[in-house]
Formats: structure tokens, sequence, C-alpha cells
């Protein structure tokens, strides 16, 4: 105590030592699972101090945690539960085609009558042979994203129909290197299909700008059920499938197992992008009933083997031809001229119209040429005229319900800043110098 304390107090007083703040902390209360949560030092503890759920539901949970995104299933959109049932098939069957694959592939290698060295410099080259495949497909990125579904189903085609190749190849020894070759060839061009519509599917499902724990909670999934199936083909190959007769019976049912999961799992995902399928069965819809069906609605209606077919109540529209193609340049100015604020052309020939976006055209550009293209063919069919003469009228009339029908896209879940139509042509208009 200094001297100015002692004459202001008159006299000694007893020195009171401050405690250090005691930590604060609570109790949370969830589904039968008391924490003790606490801020201690800048950070949060959290300590369990009574769980009564029974062991089932503990089992459940847990795995939940590790397997699906947080907050399931309300942070992942319609569906979700579905893909994943049928990529765990997708996966486990193919995990046990590899297994019997690769044993094929080093008994048909052991069967050559060549010396080691030539033996291994064969591996070498048909591995070789994958990355070619990866190189060869990767020039189609564009299109993946436009039809990503369709791409996938293909990817695990192609990557079934190159492990066939490497199940036969001890029936071909001598011919060890390009068997097996053009399998990893095209092997390798699956697996780049496969991933690269990982991306844009994953993305479907995403609710709460999750992707990252989806696609981590995805690829977890798809090692657990990947293991299992290894498991399981390891047995088979050292049983009924240790000769090549046993695995030409058990590929043919694997594959097919793997195909149909395959199927099921893409028609399970609600795509919410606009490509030129979507984009006709919505303006198809919309001409019909008035009415705009959502991703979730739509997705088992969307035809994954033949992505291309045309939709007469949208118009039949045949989008991205070379301009050059399908107009003269006289029609081009006159088209010019009728859709002269807009970023498409139309032009209706027979019961088809072609339609050419400007290299800038969103989502929202070609559900208005879309719905141009529905009017005009309506009234064709019912006699109001032919060709392009009706292209005004339909014109009038898009406009007119547009404003409507775009809020009502964006209202159940399409996204239309963007149109995905793949490595399809599109235009740039030059000024004349």
């Amino acid at each position: 105590m200094n001297i100015l304390e002692r004459i202001r107090g008159g006299g000694d007083r007893v020195a009171v030592v401050e405690r250090p703040p005691q930590p604060v902390s609570w109790v949370e209360i969830s589904e039968s699972v008391s924490r003790l949560c606490s801020f201690d030092a800048g950070s949060v503890s959290v300590k369990v101090i009574q769980d009564s759920r029974p062991i089932h539901d503990k089992v459940v949970n847990s795995f939940l945690n590790k397997f699906f995104p947080s907050g399931y299933p309300y942070s992942v959109n319609e569906g979700y539960l579905t893909y994943t049932k049928f990529r765990a098939l997708q996966h486990f069957s193919s995990a046990m085609l590899h297994v019997l694959s690769t044993q094929s592939l080093l008994f048909a290698a052991g069967l050559r009558p060549t010396p080691a060295q030539a033996t291994a410099v064969s591996w070498v080259l048909k591995d070789g042979m994958q990355h070619a495949g990866k190189l060869i497909c990767s020039g189609m990125g564009a299109r993946m994203d436009s039809e990503p579904k369709s791409w996938r189903i293909l990817a695990d085609v192609l990557y079934d129909f190159g492990t066939a190749l490497e199940v036969l190849s001890p029936l071909c020894p001598q011919l060890f290197l390009e068997v097996a070759g053009l399998g990893n060839f095209v092997k390798g061009m699956a697996v780049v299909a496969a991933r690269a519509t990982r991306l844009p599917i994953y993305s479907s499902f995403a609710k709460e700008g999750n992707l990252s724990d989806l696609f981590a909670k995805g690829e977890a999934i798809s090692t657990l059920f990947n293991v299992m199936g290894i498991g399981v083909g390891i047995g088979l190959a050292s049983t009924v499938c240790s000769t090549t007769q046993g695995k030409l019976i058990a590929g043919p049912l694997l594959s097919a197992v793997h195909i149909y999961g395959v199927v099921q799992e893409m028609r399970a995902t609600p795509v919410d992008t606009l490509n030129p399928q979507r984009t006709a069965m919505i303006v198809a819809d919309f001409v019909k009933r008035g009415k705009v069906s959502s991703p979730a609605e739509l997705r088992y209606q969307e035809d994954l083997l033949f992505p291309n077919r045309l939709i007469e109540e949208a118009g039949n529209v045949k989008i991205g031809q070379p301009l050059r193609r399908v107009l003269s340049p006289q029609c081009v100015e006159q088209l010019k001229a009728t859709f002269s604020n807009e970023k498409f052309l139309l032009s209706r020939k027979g019961n088809n119209t072609y339609m050419v976006l400007e290299q800038s055209a969103t989502g929202e550009d070609a559900l208005r040429g879309w719905l141009v293209a529905a009017f005009a063919s309506e009234m064709e069919r019912s006699g109001a005229g032919s060709g392009d003469t009706v292209l005004n009228e339909a014109y009038k009339r898009m406009e007119s319900v547009f404003p409507v029908f775009v809020s009502e896209v964006k209202g159940r879940g399409w996204y239309t800043d963007q149109f995905l139509d793949g490595n399809r042509s599109r235009i740039s208009y030059t000024e004349s110098k």
C-alpha cells in the first residue's frame, strides 16, 4: 500500500485477491443425448454426459454422420437417398467385376509364350492405352455438362465393355496386348466421363451450399461398397469364378446389375440446369397444361438414352445447327428484323424449327425462343398459317405470357442464367467495315 492510500484510507487494508472468471457452461439435450458445453480459453468444449439412446439408434446415427451430409435429409434435394442406394449397388457390382477382370488379365499375361520382360512391356503399353482414351474423351467436356446423366450411363457401359474384353483375354493370350489395350483404352474414356459428370450430379443435390460435404460423403459411400465388392469378388474369383467359364457366366450378370444401378441412380437425380431436352420438356408442359414442372418432377421423364429426341408440343426444335446450313442470307436479314431484340433466330422448315443462339444467350433467351417455336407449331397444326409466316404472331403471344412463365420457371427451382447446349454452334455478329 502506498503513502497516498494510507492517508486516504487511514490504515492498512486487507488486499482483495481477484479470482479468475469461471468458464461459462451449459447443458444441451437433443434426442436423448445430454452434452455439457462450455467456453474455456476462447474455445468451445463439448462432453457427452448422458446418452440414453438404444444401441440401434447409436449405430444408425453414427452411420449417417459418416456417410450422409450434415443435416440430412433437410440439407439435400429430393431423391438423394434413392441415388445413394443405387450408387452403392453400382460400386459394389463394379468392384466385383474389377476383381474378375484383373484375375483374367494376370492369367492371360501368364499364358503368353514370351519372356517375362516382353510381358512386362506389354503390360505397361496396355496401361498407356488408358491414358490415350482419357485424352480423346477430354474434348467432350461441354457435352457432358449438357447431358451429365446420359454421359454417366455411357461411362459405365464403356467401362463394362472394357472389363468384358479383359475377362475374355485368356481365350486369346497371343493377342494379349491388343485385347487388353483396347479394353483399357475404352476404360480410360469411361473414367474421364465418370469423373467429369460427378460435379454436376452432386451439385443437383446441394441445397445449402454443402457441395463439399456431399462430395466427401458420396466418396465415403463409394469407398465402403468398393471394399465390400472387392471382398466378395475375391471370394468369387477363388471359387465359382476361378475358371474362364465361370467368369463368362457371372460377368454378364454383374454387368447387368451394375448398369441397372447406374440408370436408376441417374433417374433419381434432379438436375436443375437448362439443356435442350429439359427446356423442351418445360415448354411442352407449359403449352399443354399451363404449368411448369420442377426438376424433381421432370427427372423421371427425361430420355437418358436418346436425349436429343424432338418434342412436337415444344415445336420440334433443332438447336445449334450451323447458320449457313439452315438459312439463306435473305432469310437471315428478315429474321434479324423479326427478332431484333432477341439473342436467337428461328426458322420453320416442315414440321421442325431451327434455332440458332447468339454466343451470349442465356437460359432465359433459350426459353423465349422455344416458346415462340411451340406457339408457331401449335398455330400451324390448327391451320392458322405455315412456315415463317406464323412466327410474328407466335412472337407476340410469347411476349404476352413470358413474364409469368419465366417467373414460374425460376420459382420451381430451375437455373436460368446459363443454357448448356454442349458443343453446338452459336453465332456472334460482326460489324461491317
